[in-house]
């Protein structure tokens, strides 16, 4: 009987089949009469973005609405400053502080209108309630945010390619950005998913001893980091481009295994080069390393690239940006104040900065471009700059190398 009953079902579905392919197959057969007939369909795809400094004409800006703070886990322990954890401890699963959070909301508000302003069109991930516990056979979470789409979304050409990122309270954060995924996708654009992680124990290094900046400092010189290679995984914020050329790092969030698939998808067209730094807490490469122009790159003075003699080799022009402004009293739970190089630009001779970095203003002016000054010191609290704050969908350029 069991035998016969499965039978059924095959046959049902495989009739649904035909039905649902019968329904759909006169529309492949029209589409195919017209292109036949009147030649192909040249729409331009919405998506294309080769590096850091080409004309920006459309991009994804964050939310803040609804932000929680993460759980004290293992991997966010690693990536967070000591000083914070008692923050963590007492939040972990709740909002942010809302004063704080209404006045970040407000200033990406205004960072959106000065960015239309400059001929830019941007757009914006779903609002979701991150507060919601969800649970998978691994592990159970709240989620975080819709803050930083670099972290997320990597933009090579017309590909949108989703990170398998390495933080548990960020394993739904994908469907605040598939209603514009999907809308690019069918517009023309390619869209991946890489791997998802299950983010099981085995992913990371349960005893990681991280207690004081001593073991930090010693910890990443010996190449040891919270993620370990169970499966791959990485932030797209650890990953830069310029042209045929995209630097990467292994970071806390970031894997070799997730840097080995990235180059093994974007081969033969991309070359994916690891880079590495004296840094003691590396996650997310645009605070440290920022390509800026056609071989031209920020480099933190406090985080030294050990392969710069490779890029002057090349012939770029290595330049070391001032000491960030920021007062040491104002809260910075998911980063440095090296977030003052986490610029944007709009194109090689307009920067967003921000409005209180006088210095870095400065030190841009001095190179020939004109800033574009914001105030988003309250977002910076939420773990990014400009550049964090966005994701590249259109810059007017093309597919060129720079790094020979």
């Amino acid at each position: 009987q069991l035998g016969r009953a499965v039978t059924g079902w095959v046959q049902k579905a495989f009739q649904s089949t035909k039905t649902s392919a019968a329904a759909v197959l006169p529309n492949i057969a029209e589409e195919e009469t017209v292109s036949k007939s009147t030649g192909p369909l040249h729409q331009e795809c919405p998506v294309s973005s080769y590096n850091e400094w080409d004309p920006l004409e459309e991009v994804i800006v964050g939310r803040a609405e609804n932000a929680q703070v993460p759980d004290f886990t293992v991997e966010v322990k690693a990536n967070t400053y000591e000083k914070y954890w008692p923050f963590y401890q007492k939040h972990g699963g709740q909002s942010f502080p809302e004063d704080h959070l209404k006045k970040a909301v407000t200033e990406i508000e205004e960072m959106c209108n000065i960015l239309r302003l400059e001929g830019v069109t941007v757009r914006r991930p779903e609002p979701i309630d991150w507060s919601v516990v969800y649970k998978t056979p691994d592990f159970t979470s709240t989620g975080m945010y819709a803050a930083m789409p670099r972290d997320i979304l990597l933009i090579v050409g017309n590909e949108i390619i989703e990170a398998p990122m390495a933080w548990r309270s960020r394993f739904f954060e994908y469907r605040a950005y598939r209603p514009l995924i999907k809308e690019y996708f069918k517009q023309g654009a390619k869209w991946t998913t890489a791997p998802k992680p299950t983010m099981a124990n085995d992913l990371y290094d349960q005893e990681y001893p991280i207690r004081t900046v001593e073991d930090r400092h010693k910890l990443a010189a010996e190449g040891k980091f919270v993620t370990t290679e169970y499966e791959p995984c990485f932030d797209a914020a650890d990953f830069i481009r310029a042209g045929r050329d995209i630097f990467v790092q292994r970071s806390q969030v970031t894997n070799y295994m997730g840097i080995e698939w990235m180059r093994r998808h974007l081969a033969p067209d991309y070359r994916v080069h690891i880079i590495s730094f004296k840094d003691p807490n590396p996650m997310h490469i645009d605070a440290t390393f920022n390509i800026i122009g056609p071989g031209l790159v920020l480099s933190n003075p406090d985080r030294p690239c050990r392969q710069i003699d490779m890029f002057k080799r090349a012939g770029w022009s290595i330049v070391h940006p001032p000491t960030p402004l920021i007062p040491d009293d104002h809260p910075l739970w998911m980063s440095s104040k090296w977030l003052s190089m986490n610029v944007l630009m709009l194109d090689e001779k307009r920067v967003m900065v921000d409005s209180n970095e006088t210095s870095i203003q400065k030190m841009f002016e001095g190179l020939g471009i004109n800033t574009i000054k914001v105030n988003i010191r309250h977002a910076n609290s939420l773990g990014g700059g400009f550049h964090c704050w966005t994701s590249d969908v259109r810059r007017r350029g093309t597919l060129q190398s720079y790094f020979n």
